[in-house]
């Protein structure tokens, strides 16, 4: 039997990790390059998860603002592109903050009970009878779309991929995240709830959290946090 050397299995355990540096609206990156209006984050190049959903890193896990807004018409479809392959088992999910009167995208930390969720993703079974997500092991977030009613306005948009290989031990779940700066235009006049705080909306004993994914049906998964709104 082989055995990895401790070169090797760092270079592994690398390769499992990723980071999202890069915004993705209608399918067209607006970024040229990597932590543009997306925010750089803590994990840039250990590529590592958090592992403390109540840590202030929860929140955007960035190391410093973007120099940019990017302009996102409500009613886009939104992705990430990845560092690394995405193989890790667990739901991607997205959240909106709207930056106050006052403040800038460019600037503000996004705290208080302003966050809401606009996206979810839930698994299903493949032929091993295992717990799989949309877009896992592929090199780009599963997408979602801005709700059209989403009112005109700076925001932080947040996703989180979240890792539930170990996820049955407590606090080994791993949160994956980026939160990018922008200009939702083109918008209609609805009232984004429920609001959560990050950290606070997050315990590490949530059953979306800490959960054995390989002995459950895909329909029993219940990811953490608010209930979606759509608009």
């Amino acid at each position: 039997m082989k055995f990895l050397s401790g070169l090797s299995v760092a270079a592994v355990a690398v390769e499992a990790h990723y980071t999202f540096p890069r915004l993705v609206v209608n399918g067209k990156q607006v970024e040229d390059r990597d932590w543009q209006v997306t925010r750089q984050t803590k994990n840039a190049q250990s590529k590592s998860g958090i592992e403390n959903p109540s840590s202030g890193d929860i929140r955007c896990y960035s190391s410093s603002t973007a120099p940019q807004v990017a302009t996102v018409p409500a009613g886009a479809t939104v992705n990430y592109i990845s560092t690394q392959q995405i193989n890790h088992p667990g739901p991607t999910q997205y959240y909106l903050a709207r930056v106050p009167a006052g403040s800038s995208a460019k600037t503000w930390d996004g705290s208080g009970n302003v966050w809401w969720k606009f996206a979810s993703t839930m698994p299903y079974q493949d032929a091993n009878k295992q717990l799989v997500w949309p877009a896992q092991n592929t090199y780009a977030t599963h997408p979602a779309v801005i709700p059209a009613a989403t009112p005109n306005g700076e925001y932080l948009l947040r996703v989180e991929q979240i890792a539930l290989h170990m996820a049955s031990q407590p606090n080994k779940a791993q949160f994956y995240l980026s939160c990018s700066q922008i200009n939702i235009t083109n918008g209609g006049n609805g009232n984004p709830g429920p609001t959560v705080a990050l950290p606070g909306a997050y315990k590490s004993n949530d059953p979306g959290i800490q959960v054995n994914i390989y002995n459950i049906q895909p329909e029993s998964y219940r990811a953490p946090g608010p209930a979606l709104w759509q608009g």
